[in-house]
């Protein structure tokens, strides 16, 4: 299934905040600051990149229901909700 775009501007708007989070993660690391500081920032962009992953499925689960398109089977679903454990 291919999502719509214009559903998933959350996920996109998440994952363009996550980059510039992981940006500032790697320019703290060049410039040997606190590991307390840097692995705060590090979760922070593991914490927006599960959101949006979770936001990209609940969108193409959404988005099955609404056009009644079989192609997604639970296990499938399940598999996916399960890579981002």
């Amino acid at each position: 299934m291919h999502l719509d775009p214009q559903n998933l501007t959350p996920a996109i708007n998440r994952l363009k905040r996550a980059q510039g989070q992981l940006g500032a993660v790697i320019r703290m690391l060049e410039e040997s600051r606190e590991c307390k500081d840097v692995v705060t920032q590090l979760a922070a962009v593991s914490r927006a990149l599960d959101k949006a992953g979770y936001s990209i499925i609940a969108t193409g689960l959404e988005q099955s229901l609404r056009s009644e398109d079989p192609s997604l089977d639970k296990a499938e679903l399940e598999k996916m909700f399960l890579s981002l454990a």
